[in-house]
């Protein structure tokens, strides 16, 4: 079981993942945090096995959020 967020925003139509996924962190990311990209924002659930590594990861999602809209909102669903 993990932790799950979803940063909330308006994802841009035609919106490229290609370099915000290059951008996440971890040798083995899919064992540390899941992403996906949906049509209201990013989903990203912490595996709990390396909390840093799971929060720079957070951080670069959100980091995107912002940059593409004016403001984005982190929830737990």
């Amino acid at each position: 079981m993990g932790r799950e967020y979803k940063v909330k925003f308006p994802v841009p139509i035609g919106f490229d993942p290609t370099n915000l996924l290059r951008d996440l962190p971890g040798q083995k990311p899919d064992e540390i945090y899941s992403v996906a990209i949906e049509s209201d924002g990013f989903y990203l659930v912490d595996w709990l096995v390396d909390r840093s590594v799971a929060a720079v990861a957070l951080r670069v999602l959100l980091d995107e959020a912002i940059s593409l809209a004016d403001a984005a909102e982190v929830t737990e669903p």
